[in-house]
């Protein structure tokens, strides 16, 4: 069971995390997470993926101040670096992290 300690845990131990946020009614989360979550694995060799359903876990969506779905938010050394919801295109994601996720780890 996921809380807000153990993804706040999760996002100090980690150097790149990415919380996908999403509920099982919406149609756009199921299309455009398996897309993210692949190109996420082709682009970036270590990054945590934790995915929140809102249905179930209202309580760490609001902790994050996520109020549409899907969201995204990426985490870089502890720090929210990215957030995106609805209307985000799988490249727009991945441009976004690519340098500072490269610079990060060279």
């Amino acid at each position: 069971m996921q809380n807000i300690e153990s993804i706040d845990n999760i996002i100090k131990e980690n150097p790149a995390v990415m919380l996908y946020f999403s509920a099982p009614t919406c149609n756009v989360c199921h299309a455009l997470k398996p897309k993210l979550l692949e190109a996420i694995s082709d682009n970036f060799d270590t990054f945590e993926i934790v995915s929140i359903d809102v249905s179930t876990d209202a309580d760490i969506a609001a902790h994050y101040s996520v109020f549409a779905i899907p969201t995204v938010l990426v985490f870089l050394d502890g720090r929210e670096f990215l957030r995106k919801s609805r209307h985000m295109s799988v490249g727009e994601v991945i441009n976004e992290i690519k340098r500072p996720y490269e610079i990060m780890f060279s």
